[in-house]
Parts: C-alpha cells; sequence; structure tokens
C-alpha cells in the first residue's frame, strides 16, 4: 500500500497559478494597495511583482474581470471595489476657488470650444489662436455679494489624456450647464500625477485677490491654468490640503 501524509493531493486539488495570483491580487487591492478606480500597474510590473508570466497575469486578471472587481479600457485596469475614491477624504475640487464638493444656487459653469486669452496659450505650448476646452465658473451669494469667477483653459495633453473631458468638445457651446469638478479626479485616474502651484495676488482694489493656478503632470507637460477673482469682502479663500503619512 502506498504510503500517504497529510500533505498529499491530487492534481484536482491543486489551484492554478492564475487563480492564486488573482487571490493574491485580490488580497492587496483589499488591503488599499490600489484605490478604487486608481489604475492597476501595467502587466509586466504584475508579472514581475508576483514573479510569474505576463500569461499568467492576463489570466488572474481575466479571473477578476468576470466577478466585476476590475474594469479595464484602453487606458488600462482600474480597480473597483467598494470603498471611497481615490486619494484624500476630500478630493481637491475643479476649479480652484469652488466653494463646496456641490454645486448650489448661484454657481454656474459652461464649456465652450475657443481660443484661449494668449497667455493661457502661451503657458499651456498652445499656437495662437488654436482652439482649446474652455471653462467658465461663476458663484455668487442670493445677495450678489462674494463673488467669483473662474476661467480655466486646457491643454492638448489634457484632452488627450483624460477620456471625461475630451468628451466636452462635441457640446462645449458655452452655453449648456457643465461640471467639471471632477476634473482632478479624472485626471489622477487618467494615470496623471497633478502638480499645483498657486500664484495669489493682491488686486488694486483691496477686496479681491486673483489666484493662479498652473497644473502640470508628472513629466512637467502642462494641464490646465486657472485665473480666479475673488470678492473677498464676504468670504475667506480656503485651501484645503492633506498630505499621507509617512511610510
Amino acid at each position: 500500500m502506498a504510503r500517504t501524509t497529510p500533505h498529499d493531493h491530487s492534481p484536482a486539488d491543486v489551484q492554478p497559478l492564475y487563480l492564486r495570483v488573482a487571490n493574491q491580487l485580490l488580497g492587496e487591492l483589499r488591503d488599499g494597495a490600489v484605490p478604487p478606480g486608481e489604475r492597476l500597474p501595467g502587466e509586466r510590473r504584475l508579472a514581475e511583482h508576483f514573479g510569474v508570466s505576463r500569461e499568467t497575469v492576463r489570466q488572474a486578471l481575466e479571473v477578476l474581470r468576470r466577478d466585476g472587481l476590475l474594469t479595464t479600457d484602453r487606458r488600462g485596469s482600474h480597480a473597483t471595489l467598494p470603498g471611497p475614491p481615490a486619494g484624500s477624504p476630500a478630493p481637491l475640487v475643479f476649479p480652484v476657488g469652488a466653494r463646496a464638493a456641490e454645486p448650489r444656487t448661484g454657481d454656474r459653469a459652461t464649456v465652450a470650444w475657443e481660443a484661449p486669452p494668449p497667455e493661457h496659450a502661451a503657458e499651456l505650448g498652445l499656437a495662437p489662436g488654436r482652439p482649446t476646452l474652455m471653462h467658465r465658473y461663476t458663484s455668487a451669494s442670493a445677495g450678489g455679494s462674494g463673488r467669483r469667477t473662474a476661467v480655466t483653459s486646457f491643454s492638448a495633453v489634457a484632452l488627450a489624456e483624460v477620456e471625461e473631458l475630451a468628451r466636452y468638445r462635441d457640446r462645449a457651446d458655452g452655453v449648456a450647464s457643465a461640471q467639471l469638478r471632477r476634473a482632478y479626479d479624472w485626471m489622477r485616474r487618467a494615470g496623471l500625477t497633478l502638480h499645483h502651484r498657486d500664484t495669489i495676488t493682491q488686486l488694486t482694489d483691496p477686496a479681491s485677490v486673483r489666484v493662479v493656478r498652473r497644473v502640470h503632470d508628472q513629466y512637467e507637460r502642462p494641464l490646465e491654468i486657472t485665473d480666479l477673482l475673488v470678492d473677498t469682502r464676504q468670504d475667506a479663500l480656503v485651501y484645503e490640503f492633506t498630505l499621507p503619512a509617512a511610510g
């Protein structure tokens, strides 16, 4: 009689390698290695991480897709586990100066496809007169005080990389309401690391300030520039940042 041990398994009991990789990746996703909505590393990096072939990684990703835990488009695979969106607990709202996470009475936002101001075109590397996606935002209290106006020009890079922004080109009539408050989340989900530089200038009118925000990605490519004018007699202009803990 053949001797057996508690560690003996029939071939049918051995879990295929791609399923083991799928389970390991799922565990890492649940641990927050890749936040919900964030793009996963490419197949090559995953293969190196798990010490398997790219074909095994493809099979593992397909298992998670079938279970609704991943979604894949032309930009890669994204985690879809339940949870808060990638980023800080209070994600940065577009445009600079927007008052709250949701539009309120007195807020107005539209988009147009037109040539930006010359200074915007120069900052974004656009040829003079070349149109791009322009966003305009106004906000004021019921009495008309505390007015804020913001004008944003997006670069060709932003429109090429961020699908959600590119979709607005065909409906950018300058009239219909167009809320782009999640624009920074869209950029991050497209794999762009955002670097913000805000310049605050006191205007001749002591009750008003001008804020110019310039945003570029990890490759130093410009993404957008926003000009914000704020009536500060009624409101404080608040900037809120969340920095992750070290390590």
